[in-house]
């Protein structure tokens, strides 16, 4: 199959920017998204196409209960309860628009809860961007914030990292040059790395984590791509 016909990129990238693809599919995009630079150009006008959208959703104070189901999706609470709580007025309706309005939204919202555990914890420097390194079951693996001098991650407590491997971030440019290293990623608490000067001279159409042996990638390219992700601007 011919996954790089207009209509196919143009589909998956919307798909994958509104959180909507999953499973087997959601791997073999981001396999794509890697080896093709028009997939990455494509995913890149639909980020900046669907972020625009939820930017232009009216301004709403959320229930502190929408806080609480950030923060237990993101591995900082513990839930207390055995089913998800569901807000009132808000049920979604089988084929029609709120799905799609409530992934855009949600974007806004995990940046948000990002940025305020970010503050709790006494970071010295404002985040510019953030991005959340998702899993197959889209669960947070990584919490990643870009600020001016350096990038942070934190490494959620719902990744179970593997022993005898290590995983490497990448930046992915929209201009279709190879991935850049951006150094390994924690597998447990928090870690510092260098903020790469491309992020000020290119578009970034992702960041990309991939599963390397340990020390690293040995030749300078992604081993095995597990996981991508967009930077999303505060």
């Amino acid at each position: 199959m011919n996954y790089l016909t207009e209509e196919r990129k143009n589909s998956l990238s919307a798909e994958y920017v509104l959180g909507t693809l999953h499973g087997a599919a959601r791997q073999r995009y981001q396999g794509l998204l890697i080896a093709h630079r028009p997939m990455r150009q494509a995913l890149w006008r639909w980020e900046r196409h669907l972020n625009a959208l939820g930017a232009a959703l009216p301004e709403r104070q959320p229930a502190p209960t929408v806080w609480h189901a950030i923060q237990r999706r993101l591995g900082f609470e513990q839930s207390t309860a055995s089913t998800v709580t569901s807000l009132p007025g808000r049920q979604p309706r089988p084929g029609g628009a709120w799905p799609w309005l409530a992934s855009v939204a949600s974007i806004v919202a995990v940046a948000l809860a990002v940025t305020l555990w970010w503050g709790q914890v006494g970071v010295p420097s404002a985040p510019s961007q953030v991005a959340v390194i998702q899993g197959t079951q889209s669960e947070a693996l990584w919490l990643i914030e870009l600020t001016e001098r350096d990038i942070r991650v934190q490494a959620t407590e719902q990744f179970s990292p593997v022993s005898d491997k290590d995983y490497e971030l990448w930046l992915v440019a929209a201009d279709g040059r190879a991935p850049v290293s951006l150094g390994l990623l924690p597998k447990d608490g928090e870690l510092t790395l260098a903020r790469n000067q491309l992020f000020d001279q290119v578009q970034v159409a992702a960041l990309a984590v991939s599963l390397e042996p340990l020390g690293g990638s040995p030749n300078g390219s992604p081993t095995q791509v597990l996981y991508t992700s967009q930077l999303v601007t505060l």
